[in-house]
């Protein structure tokens, strides 16, 4: 599987962006997909995750409502919907899928990378 990841940009202070992560290739039998970002010289952070077979999302302490992840199962397709956004939200996106059931946040757990996505908030 591969994981191709689209949507950033730049964008003002306040302003919304709608990432994608599309899978292709082999039949997407991971149990989650998610997002991290990465800022120059910072850690990868966790975002959020989808769990694929319902859907139900979870969310790193920072995001406090301002992102919204989702998923589209006929499209192999992951979302995460940024907004309000702010200029310490600087970062590269990056989607990436496990195979480990429940709620992995660590970069380690996850299997299989996009290329990233470069979102600046600029004010």
């Amino acid at each position: 599987v591969q994981l191709q990841a689209c949507g950033g940009g730049l964008v003002q202070v306040g302003g919304s962006l709608r990432l994608s992560c599309a899978a292709s290739g082999r039949s997407f039998n991971y149990v989650a997909m998610a997002w991290f970002r990465q800022a120059p010289g910072k850690e990868r952070e966790f975002v959020t995750a989808v769990r694929w077979n319902d859907g139900h999302q979870y969310y790193g302490d920072f995001v406090k409502g301002r992102f919204t992840g989702s998923r589209d199962t006929a499209k192999n397709t992951a979302y995460l919907q940024l907004t309000s956004l702010k200029p310490e939200d600087t970062a590269v996106y990056y989607c990436a899928a496990t195979r480990l059931s429940g709620w992995a946040t660590s970069a380690r757990e996850y299997h299989v990378w996009g290329q990233g996505t470069l979102v600046t908030v600029s004010s």
